[in-house]
């Protein structure tokens, strides 16, 4: 079960969210899982593997909003990372950022288990 102090221990900024949540835990707790289900992460995956730069950027830059708002930090740094590579076009391997975010998101799914 996903706590507070779980995510604390994660790395997650959890002061900061909760101000973003007016401080209501279980919203703040809701708005997460529903965060770390979303098919973006999925998509993302698809879009870099197919070459689609383009809707790869505009999923990153998305997940990138949410995780921020989440403060989510060890997931958000990893996709600020390849969002920024992604906005500039840049042709490069993208599979070590993939992985290093669905490492962190496994970390999080494994939290709220």
């Amino acid at each position: 079960m996903l706590t507070i102090e779980k995510l604390r221990a994660f790395g997650a900024d959890v002061d900061e969210a909760l101000n973003r949540c007016m401080n209501n835990e279980a919203f703040y707790l809701r708005l997460v899982d529903k965060a770390m289900r979303d098919p973006a992460f999925d998509r993302l995956n698809e879009a870099v593997n197919a070459g689609d730069l383009d809707r790869a950027f505009e999923i990153a830059h998305a997940l990138k909003g949410v995780m921020g708002n989440l403060s989510l930090t060890p997931l958000t740094k990893p996709i600020v990372e390849i969002t920024e590579l992604l906005r500039a076009r840049t042709p490069a391997d993208y599979t070590p950022y993939l992985a290093e975010i669905q490492s962190r998101k496994n970390e999080l799914m494994e939290l709220l288990n």
